[in-house]
Protein backbone atom coordinates (compact mmCIF):
# COMPACT_ATOMS: atom_id res chain seq x y z
CA UNK A 1 0.00 0.00 0.00
CA UNK A 2 2.71 2.49 1.26
CA UNK A 3 4.21 1.49 -2.39
CA UNK A 4 1.17 2.26 -4.42
CA UNK A 5 1.31 5.77 -2.40
CA UNK A 6 4.63 6.45 -3.41
CA UNK A 7 4.28 5.90 -6.82
CA UNK A 8 1.26 8.68 -6.84
CA UNK A 9 3.29 10.97 -4.95
CA UNK A 10 5.72 10.35 -7.59
CA UNK A 11 3.63 10.98 -10.26
CA UNK A 12 2.32 14.36 -8.53
CA UNK A 13 5.57 15.64 -7.88
CA UNK A 14 6.34 15.04 -11.84
CA UNK A 15 3.62 16.66 -12.81
CA UNK A 16 3.71 19.15 -10.32
CA UNK A 17 7.62 20.08 -10.91
CA UNK A 18 6.52 20.23 -14.78
CA UNK A 19 9.30 17.13 -15.77
CA UNK A 20 7.90 15.57 -19.07
CA UNK A 21 9.48 12.04 -18.34
CA UNK A 22 10.56 9.97 -15.57
CA UNK A 23 10.81 6.57 -14.09
CA UNK A 24 9.61 4.64 -11.03
CA UNK A 25 10.97 6.07 -7.47
CA UNK A 26 13.91 3.65 -5.95
CA UNK A 27 13.74 3.62 -2.02
CA UNK A 28 16.94 4.29 -0.42
CA UNK A 29 16.21 3.32 2.87
CA UNK A 30 13.93 4.10 5.72
CA UNK A 31 14.22 6.39 8.83
CA UNK A 32 11.41 6.09 11.22
CA UNK A 33 8.22 8.11 9.49
CA UNK A 34 10.76 9.33 6.69
CA UNK A 35 11.39 7.81 3.29
CA UNK A 36 14.22 8.71 1.30
CA UNK A 37 14.17 8.17 -2.59
CA UNK A 38 15.40 8.78 -5.92
CA UNK A 39 14.91 8.67 -9.69
CA UNK A 40 16.07 9.56 -12.66
CA UNK A 41 14.37 12.27 -15.04
CA UNK A 42 15.88 12.97 -18.38
CA UNK A 43 19.84 13.34 -17.40
CA UNK A 44 19.48 13.81 -14.25
CA UNK A 45 18.69 12.51 -10.36
CA UNK A 46 15.79 13.47 -8.50
CA UNK A 47 16.15 12.89 -4.80
CA UNK A 48 13.66 13.36 -2.27
CA UNK A 49 12.26 12.94 1.27
CA UNK A 50 8.83 11.76 2.02
CA UNK A 51 6.42 11.18 4.80
CA UNK A 52 2.77 10.54 5.22
CA UNK A 53 0.41 12.39 8.25
CA UNK A 54 0.41 10.17 11.65
CA UNK A 55 -3.68 12.39 12.07
CA UNK A 56 -5.80 13.59 9.27
CA UNK A 57 -8.59 15.88 10.92
CA UNK A 58 -11.37 16.44 10.23
CA UNK A 59 -12.09 12.65 10.06
CA UNK A 60 -15.38 12.60 8.70
CA UNK A 61 -13.84 13.82 4.85
CA UNK A 62 -12.09 11.67 2.29
CA UNK A 63 -8.29 13.36 2.49
CA UNK A 64 -7.10 10.81 -0.82
CA UNK A 65 -3.23 10.24 -0.09
CA UNK A 66 -1.48 13.05 1.79
CA UNK A 67 2.50 13.53 1.73
CA UNK A 68 4.88 16.08 2.37
CA UNK A 69 7.99 16.07 0.85
CA UNK A 70 11.27 17.87 0.46
CA UNK A 71 13.57 17.61 -3.24
CA UNK A 72 16.43 17.93 -3.91
CA UNK A 73 16.95 18.43 -8.27
CA UNK A 74 20.37 19.42 -8.59
CA UNK A 75 20.05 19.37 -12.52
CA UNK A 76 17.60 22.10 -11.66
CA UNK A 77 19.55 24.27 -9.36
CA UNK A 78 17.26 23.27 -6.87
CA UNK A 79 18.00 22.03 -3.35
CA UNK A 80 15.77 20.96 -0.15
CA UNK A 81 12.07 22.01 -1.89
CA UNK A 82 9.38 21.47 0.87
CA UNK A 83 5.95 20.46 -0.55
CA UNK A 84 2.39 19.59 0.82
CA UNK A 85 0.63 17.38 -1.34
CA UNK A 86 -3.01 16.33 -0.70
CA UNK A 87 -5.82 14.33 -2.30
CA UNK A 88 -7.88 16.82 -3.25
CA UNK A 89 -8.08 20.10 -5.18
CA UNK A 90 -6.69 23.23 -2.65
CA UNK A 91 -9.19 26.51 -2.80
CA UNK A 92 -7.64 28.72 -5.23
CA UNK A 93 -5.92 31.74 -3.96
CA UNK A 94 -5.45 29.90 -0.74
CA UNK A 95 -2.45 29.86 2.07
CA UNK A 96 -1.73 26.61 3.89
CA UNK A 97 0.37 26.81 7.25
CA UNK A 98 3.03 24.56 7.99
CA UNK A 99 3.93 24.86 12.06
CA UNK A 100 6.54 23.21 13.29
CA UNK A 101 6.58 23.74 17.41
CA UNK A 102 6.15 27.25 17.53
CA UNK A 103 6.91 28.61 14.23
CA UNK A 104 4.07 29.00 11.03
CA UNK A 105 5.84 28.94 7.22
CA UNK A 106 3.37 30.16 4.85
CA UNK A 107 2.72 28.23 1.25
CA UNK A 108 1.19 29.14 -1.70
CA UNK A 109 -1.55 26.00 -3.43
CA UNK A 110 -1.99 25.42 -6.75
CA UNK A 111 -4.34 22.30 -7.36
CA UNK A 112 -3.41 19.58 -5.19
CA UNK A 113 -0.67 21.04 -3.55
CA UNK A 114 1.47 23.31 -2.39
CA UNK A 115 5.17 25.24 -1.68
CA UNK A 116 6.58 27.89 0.78
CA UNK A 117 5.36 31.58 -0.81
CA UNK A 118 8.80 32.88 -0.07
CA UNK A 119 11.87 30.78 -1.31
CA UNK A 120 13.70 32.70 0.88
CA UNK A 121 12.36 31.08 3.57
CA UNK A 122 12.67 27.22 2.26
CA UNK A 123 16.16 26.72 4.22
CA UNK A 124 14.60 28.01 7.62
CA UNK A 125 11.94 25.72 7.31
CA UNK A 126 13.90 22.59 6.68
CA UNK A 127 16.30 23.63 9.93
CA UNK A 128 12.91 23.98 11.69
CA UNK A 129 11.91 20.42 10.80
CA UNK A 130 15.11 18.87 11.56
CA UNK A 131 14.72 20.49 15.33
CA UNK A 132 11.55 20.52 15.50
CA UNK A 133 9.46 17.24 17.31
CA UNK A 134 6.24 17.83 15.20
CA UNK A 135 5.03 19.29 12.01
CA UNK A 136 1.43 20.38 11.28
CA UNK A 137 -0.18 21.81 8.22
CA UNK A 138 -3.71 23.59 7.82
CA UNK A 139 -5.12 23.70 4.30
CA UNK A 140 -8.58 24.68 2.72
CA UNK A 141 -10.13 22.40 -0.11
CA UNK A 142 -11.62 23.72 -2.72
CA UNK A 143 -15.28 23.21 -1.18
CA UNK A 144 -13.87 25.39 1.66
CA UNK A 145 -13.01 22.54 3.98
CA UNK A 146 -10.68 23.27 7.01
CA UNK A 147 -7.77 20.42 7.08
CA UNK A 148 -5.06 19.64 8.92
CA UNK A 149 -2.38 17.02 9.07
CA UNK A 150 0.23 16.06 11.72
CA UNK A 151 3.31 14.82 11.07
CA UNK A 152 6.10 13.50 13.22
CA UNK A 153 9.69 14.54 12.74
CA UNK A 154 11.07 11.35 13.75
CA UNK A 155 13.80 10.46 10.84
CA UNK A 156 14.22 13.74 8.93
CA UNK A 157 17.65 14.45 9.65
CA UNK A 158 18.85 11.44 8.65
CA UNK A 159 17.03 10.89 5.71
CA UNK A 160 17.69 14.62 4.84
CA UNK A 161 21.34 13.11 5.25
CA UNK A 162 20.89 10.63 2.89
CA UNK A 163 19.80 12.88 -0.01
CA UNK A 164 22.16 15.82 0.75
CA UNK A 165 25.11 14.25 -2.04
CA UNK A 166 22.32 13.87 -4.44
CA UNK A 167 23.91 14.18 -7.98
Amino acid sequence: MFVRKLTLALALAVTGAGIAAAQSPTRIQQFNAWGAYSYQSGKSKVCYVLSVPKEKTPASVDHGDVFFLVSQRPGQNISYEPQVMVGYPLQENSKVTVTIDQKNFTLFTKGNSAWVENAAEEPALVTAMKSGKSLKVAAKSRKGTATSYTYSLSGISAALKQIESCK
